[in-house]
């Protein structure tokens, strides 16, 4: 399916500039042009195909993905009445971990691209999780010993795909996530394509030393990855070269995993700053600054981004598996509404949860708790409680599970997060965001820009060339939408996250045959 939205071009004539975001997502891929205000000029998005070959097994097509963009990038140049001489930039945001391998030579795939859902490995890394050298493991990349990383998906490929592991040593193979793969095909492909990655998306790879930023002879030797596959990593903003396909001549300046995206567009440069992206699932991140901090409650330190020539700035991650996903099975699972948004007049029915509370651990529990024999619960059932309760209990399922991962971020960290900014679909959700706000005691704050990601992409990209000047310039783009301020009685507050920490803990034990264990 492909969908387009277009707004009037702002810049005035075939002298002014504009930046082009490539948003790769884990469902579509989106092309958008964005002024030098900020400001969304045109959008084009195209979904792929989700393959699901066995039970578990997640797949994209790469080669698919690749197509998409073709297409989408001419139509969006040609809603905002544009040539390709006016993209000052092009900056890609990308899913993260999602793994491809292909041939240099003929630039096809080969196997289907292993989406970072995927856990197929999931055996995999607990037999690696045994091994005395996985304290160092994770000492060294900074991640926990699990399946949702990039590292034992490559070795999958090279391991199961016959000949594969040979043609790598061999030179013959090249793996990157999305980013490499696009950066790589836009810039000539088979005929001298830049094979690079950015630090973002490498220290989600397992492979990358956390504090050198390259790859690790430990690390490699651990997953038995041959160097010659690995792509160059590079900072986040740089450019990486000039685009042969699609737009030629522009520069390919910033390339970002799109959690991090999300944090740069919503202009987080402080430590302390800290955005949550409500979606499918949420991912929420808190800017350290140039301070590498090490979680001991269940969070994971990355590279937020770097500037080309300066060192990394770092953040802490809490990623929530089920959110909006959790909405979508009262709907479809349940039946109980026939659309998201009708959930908010549901659950104002009621004016509280009537002692009921939902524990969405449908695959586990991800951040801060790390459990995957979790499964999910809805505690407290009474006859007094109805469906307009259930709903209510719905989305405060999201709220607390936020608390849980700030919780966890100021006991890491020290730093006291002033203020939460969001994004994402659920945030149109007055009555959640206001939950949210109450129960961090804390504002929470939507920008008037929702494409926080696209525009973080665009944003490090357009900075990289001095189409904005510096990141100060880039906070004043941003404006505030909306606002949620907390009013919660802090005993009440208090109270009920009791209640919700002793709902999380009947979660706990589901599966009893030694799969989904805690990974790390």
């Amino acid at each position: 399916m492909t969908t387009s939205a277009t707004t009037r071009p702002t810049g005035g004539g075939p002298s002014a500039r504009y930046v082009l975001a490539i948003d790769q997502g884990t469902t579509s891929t989106r092309s958008i042009v964005f002024d030098q205000a900020g400001r969304l000029v045109a959008v084009r998005q195209h979904e792929h195909h989700q393959f699901f070959p066995q039970p578990g097994w997640v797949e994209h097509d790469a080669a698919e993905i690749w197509r998409n963009l073709r297409r989408l990038v001419p139509a969006t140049l040609a809603d905002a009445g544009i040539v390709a001489e006016q993209v000052a930039a092009v900056g890609i945001a990308n899913q993260r971990e999602t793994t491809v391998v292909w041939n240099r030579r003929t630039g096809e795939p080969i196997h289907r691209a292993i989406v970072w859902q995927d856990t197929r490995t999931a055996a995999l890394m607990d037999s690696l999780g045994a091994d005395p050298r996985a304290v160092e493991v994770v000492r060294r990349c900074g991640l926990p010993m699990a399946a949702y990383f990039s590292a034992s998906r490559l070795r999958w490929l090279l391991e199961n795909v016959p000949g594969a592991r040979r043609r790598a040593e061999d030179g013959e193979l090249l793996f990157g996530t999305m980013e490499t793969w696009l950066i790589w095909n836009l810039t000539g492909g088979p005929d001298g394509g830049v094979h690079v990655t950015d630090v973002t998306n490498a220290s989600r790879d397992m492979l990358m030393n956390i504090r050198t930023l390259q790859w690790d002879p430990q690390l490699l030797d651990f997953f038995d990855i041959p160097a010659a596959v690995l792509p160059e990593i590079r900072p986040s903003l740089e450019v990486y070269g000039l685009c042969r396909e699609l737009v030629p001549g522009a520069p390919i300046a910033a390339a970002l995993g799109d959690q991090q995206a999300a944090l740069f567009g919503q202009t987080c440069f402080d430590a302390g700053d800290a955005k949550c992206t409500y979606g499918t699932g949420s991912f929420l991140l808190l800017n350290t600054g140039s301070e590498l901090v090490n979680s001991s409650h269940g969070l994971i330190p990355t590279v937020a981004y770097q500037l080309a020539g300066e060192p990394p700035t770092y953040a802490l991650e809490g990623s929530i598996a089920v959110t909006g996903s959790l909405v979508q099975w009262l709907r479809d699972g349940l039946g109980l509404i026939s659309s998201a948004p009708e959930i908010e007049t549901l659950a104002r029915t009621v004016t509280d949860n009537g002692g009921c509370y939902v524990v969405p651990a449908f695959a586990g529990l991800f951040a801060p708790h790390w459990r995957g024999e979790a499964r999910g619960v809805i505690a407290g059932l009474t006859s007094y409680v109805n469906k307009g309760h259930l709903a209510r209990a719905v989305l405060e399922a999201t709220g607390w599970q936020t608390r849980e991962v700030i919780d966890a971020m100021n006991a890491d960290s020290g730093l006291p997060i002033r203020a939460l900014r969001v994004d994402g679909g659920m945030t149109a959700n007055n009555l959640l965001m206001q939950f949210v706000a109450d129960i961090l005691d804390t504002p929470v704050v939507r920008p008037m820009m929702a494409e926080t990601v696209s525009l973080g992409a665009a944003y490090a990209a357009g900075l990289s060339v001095g189409f904005w000047p510096d990141l100060a310039s880039l906070r004043r783009n941003w404006h505030r939408a909306a606002q949620w301020t907390p009013s919660m009685d802090a005993a009440l507050r208090e109270r009920e996250y009791e209640n919700w920490k002793f709902a999380v803990t009947r979660t706990f034990g589901w599966v009893r045959d030694g799969s989904g264990t805690r990974p790390g």
